[in-house]
């Protein structure tokens, strides 16, 4: 049995909480999900060319914003978008040179694509392809750990994880899955959302920002329509009474300045985006909560700490929780050592909230056999992964 370490966790009354969200259309998301989709593409083309995924992290993606004039009825984007993908990643096999640039060019599109619709991706996104090889030492501890049953951890790292969630994160998610639901069924709701949620006691507000189309809104009236529909629709889905619902706050109406857009997107005009800037594993930023500087998205699903252990940490909260019942509240820390085996976390701490009463020696045996499952898990994780099983921002 390794080291595990049990501790209280501090009661967190009274305390002023703020949760955060990035919409699937933000900038930052828009980097994130580059880096992850290039990533399992990356690890399909090696599964299919050598049988195993091969050494790639390619977790550092810029996206600098294009200008645009938005209009109502129209506008036009006047210069395009451009994505700068860096990071390293096996280019060749033997004499065997692979299809790297390609694979980055078509998933940096297809991203794009699929998560803002009004932005035509051939004409307005230029893709800039910065990925290189690993370094000697990098890529041979990552073949030694390939080599082995239990991979090698690459990096020195932390994740952490927390559950169960609190009532302001659960209201920011819903608030952020009416936004999206919106986007998908309203052609006037951009994409691009951000909400931030702010709970004092009992008290809880939120201010969110929707991008607006503009060639889908003939007029100043039918665009402050459509943030009043908005507005409506994140109260219903949230419960919270209008009043403590606040959209686009920045407008100033009375000079016709608004979030109108032409593609949905501040991309294309009025912000930048970066890969680790936007929501962590979980798909919140949650400074009230133990967090991390890792960025999960497009790391190596492999052996990448920095992307197993946040995901595997915010499993083993929500596991024990949901399985022990006399833990009410858990937050879980895996610290890593580079070239230690990934189910062999250099510090596992578990930070505990018990039922009233109880000690942390009551539980301590389940708490350890529920760690050590996860962690006999952690090899075989990538394949949940690849398939996008876990939310990761």
């Amino acid at each position: 049995m390794r080291q595990l370490r049990l501790a209280d966790l501090p009661p967190r009354g009274g305390a002023t909480e703020v949760v955060e969200c990035k919409g699937a259309g933000h900038p930052d998301t828009l980097c994130d999900a580059v880096a992850e989709e290039l990533s399992i593409a990356l690890s399909s083309l090696y599964i299919d060319c050598c049988g195993r995924i091969l050494h790639h992290n390619v977790d550092k993606v810029l996206l600098r914003g294009g200008s645009s004039t938005p209009a109502f009825g129209g506008g036009q984007l006047e210069a395009p978008l451009e994505v700068y993908v860096a990071g390293r990643a096996t280019r060749r096999v033997g004499t065997w040179d692979l299809p790297v640039r390609d694979v980055v060019e078509r998933t940096v599109r297809r991203v794009l694509h699929q998560r803002v619709r009004h932005l035509d991706v051939e004409r307005g996104v230029i893709v800039h392809d910065l990925v290189r090889a690993g370094s000697g030492d990098l890529v041979g501890l990552f073949d030694r750990g390939s080599a082995r049953t239990v991979p090698l951890a690459n990096d020195s790292s932390v994740g952490v994880g927390s559950a169960p969630p609190t009532r302001l994160e659960r209201v920011v998610h819903a608030a952020d899955r009416a936004l999206r639901l919106r986007a998908r069924s309203v052609p006037s709701c951009g994409e691009d959302t951000k909400i931030l949620g702010v709970a004092r006691g009992d008290h809880v507000e939120l201010t969110c920002s929707c991008a607006m189309v503009g060639q889908h809104l003939p007029d100043l009236a039918a665009y402050i329509a459509a943030v009043e529909d908005a507005r409506a629709s994140i109260a219903a889905a949230t419960g919270l009474e209008l009043g403590r619902v606040f959209v686009n706050t920045a407008d100033d109406l009375s000079a016709g300045q608004c979030f109108l857009t032409v593609t949905g997107t501040s991309a294309e005009a009025g912000d930048d985006g970066e890969v680790g800037r936007g929501n962590r594993v979980g798909g919140l930023i949650t400074p009230s909560r133990p967090m991390t500087l890792e960025a999960a998205a497009g790391k190596n699903p492999v052996a990448h700490v920095g992307k197993l252990y946040n995901v595997a940490a915010h499993i083993l909260a929500a596991r024990l929780v949901e399985t022990i019942e006399d833990v009410l509240a858990a937050e879980v820390l895996l610290v890593s050592q580079i070239g230690r085996p990934i189910d062999d976390p250099h510090v596992v701490e578990a930070r505990l909230g018990l039922a009233p009463g109880l000690q942390r020696e009551d539980v301590a045996r389940r708490v350890e056999a529920l760690v050590e499952e996860e962690l006999r898990a952690l090899p075989s994780l990538w394949r949940r992964l690849l398939v996008g099983a876990v939310r990761l921002f």
